[in-house]
């Protein structure tokens, strides 16, 4: 039986579980369980920690008994920016407010006023303090929930929870960490200014780990949880990190050169950058990355959710999507779909809704709307793209990963949208597997971590695909007239 190493991804609607060949014989198993996510009026959206663990143990269940035993070492991918609050004993105190919770636009608020002003928060930190980030998480459970407060303990991140279910320790990363709100990206450390901005009545330094810069183990697998998931006891578990980075470890994104888009339930796109990168608009999120450089990246929240909410209102099954966006036309007819279906971070919109603008007696067709709502969210996507390389990060290649990659359509879509080659790798476990090479970096700690991806990843020519010109044409102005419609939708929810 081959030794293996384990990634583990906890995502917003699944948790996956992936099991990587430690010699380089690529994938050996996966599995994956659903996650409920609780969402309520005014942008609350939340989960129970224990469905977390509970969807670990039920993935890890379903991977054979033998290949579990040849584990090695694991480390953690998780969905950015959620607050997960513990109490002394690490009980958990509160449900998890999530990346996606707009309901703490007011926090966010105040916060930045304190901090004084979102160019200061920018100026002096790299990013503002938007609704989904963390810090406002923290001054609403002061504010709603001050019996939970008082008992906080320590500040965690939903990979950090798991993590210290696994080990006992508490820690942080500093990609994950760069996208709490209160994190100094450039000197990778927490700002005490932005922690009293949030709180001016308690040092909540007290409450947070020394983030954690390089890729060693935090601590070893302890025998509770390794008789719950099957695993050996004692393999070394890695430092982890919050999805993005990990997605970007896990499609080669490691030097400059490469961009990497997700089409997930959120949308992001994001490039590696070995300087700092501080966009003054704040639109591009100046994140750190997991492998002691920097990922400059823009993140949309209306991805899939934006294509599946316009499958289902049109009873488009899945089995058909594929047919039914490529039987319009490039620019849908002239239907153009704004994604801010669940409010909206870039721009930052927490109480934005979507729309549909341009439809006439002769493109009012269920397929055109279908496709605009696929090149809506490419579109917002490809906003990103244009501010990064204002910022001066340019790319010769987007790798996509997410589940929307699946679709030949929209890869050949985001090609000629972005005007860039595509690139897909067989290997499609995105953040999972960038969480296994990091694993596999515990044992071979000699190894560079882009050696280590380039020799786990292996391109997949068919699926790969170039901008052709006549559709690139096409999408140029498509995505003027998209661009105009946002700012106009946009000017309704300022």
């Amino acid at each position: 039986m081959v030794s293996t190493v384990i990634g583990i991804d906890l995502g917003t609607q699944a948790l996956k579980v992936l099991f990587l060949d430690a010699h380089g014989g690529g994938l050996v198993a996966s599995a994956s369980a659903p996650l409920t996510l609780h969402r309520g009026d005014n942008g609350v959206a939340e989960q129970e920690h224990q469905c977390w663990l509970s969807a670990l143990s039920q993935a890890m269940s379903e991977i054979d008994p033998g290949i579990r035993s040849t584990a090695q070492a694991m480390a953690v991918s998780g969905q950015q920016h959620g607050f997960v609050a513990v109490d002394r004993s690490d009980r958990v105190l509160a449900p998890v407010k999530l990346w996606c919770d707009t309901s703490t636009q007011a926090q966010a608020e105040q916060i930045e006023e304190a901090f004084g002003g979102a160019n200061a928060c920018i100026r002096e930190l790299g990013n503002r303090v938007l609704p989904g980030y963390t810090a406002s998480k923290i001054r609403w459970l002061k504010q709603a929930r001050p019996a939970a407060y008082d008992r906080l303990d320590a500040i965690l991140l939903p990979h950090d929870f798991i993590n210290l279910w696994l080990t006992g320790e508490r820690c942080m990363e500093a990609g994950d960490a760069s996208g709490t709100g209160f994190f100094d990206i450039r000197q990778r450390a927490w700002s005490s200014k932005m922690l009293r901005a949030i709180d001016p009545d308690r040092d909540l330094a007290e409450c947070l780990p020394m983030p954690r810069t390089r890729n060693e183990p935090i601590g070893r697998l302890r025998p509770n949880a390794a008789q719950t998931l099957g695993l050996p006891v004692g393999i070394p578990v890695g430092i982890g990190g919050g999805d993005n980075m990990m997605g970007a470890i896990g499609t080669g994104n490691v030097c400059p050169g490469r961009m990497t888009m997700s089409l997930g339930t959120s949308g992001t796109v994001y490039a590696f950058s070995d300087q700092p990168v501080i966009d003054p608009s704040g639109d591009i999120a100046a994140f750190c990355a997991s492998t002691d450089g920097w990922l400059p990246l823009l993140c949309t929240m209306n991805c899939t959710v934006t294509t599946e909410l316009m499958r289902n209102l049109l009873g488009a099954n899945l089995d058909h999507f594929e047919a039914r966006i490529g039987s319009a036309l490039p620019g849908s007819g002239g239907v153009i779909t704004v994604p801010f279906f669940e409010g909206e971070r870039t721009p930052n919109l927490p109480n934005a809704r979507g729309g549909v603008l341009g439809l006439n007696s002769r493109n009012m067709q269920p397929d055109n709307l279908l496709r605009s709502a696929v090149e809506g969210a490419t579109f917002a996507l490809k906003y990103g793209i244009d501010e990064l390389s204002n910022l001066g990060v340019s790319a010769e290649e987007i790798v996509l990963t997410g589940g929307g990659q699946r679709s030949a359509a929209w890869r050949q879509m985001v090609a000629d949208v972005c005007n860039t080659p595509v690139t897909i790798y067989h290997e499609d476990e995105g953040a999972a597997l960038g969480a296994a090479i990091q694993a596999l970096q515990l044992i071979e700690p000699g190894e560079h971590i882009a050696v280590l991806a380039d020799a786990t990843l292996s391109r997949n020519d068919r699926a790969s695909c170039v901008p052709v010109n006549e559709v690139v044409e096409t999408y140029t102005e498509a995505y003027q007239r998209y661009r105009k419609a946002a700012a106009t939708v946009s000017s309704l929810y300022q």
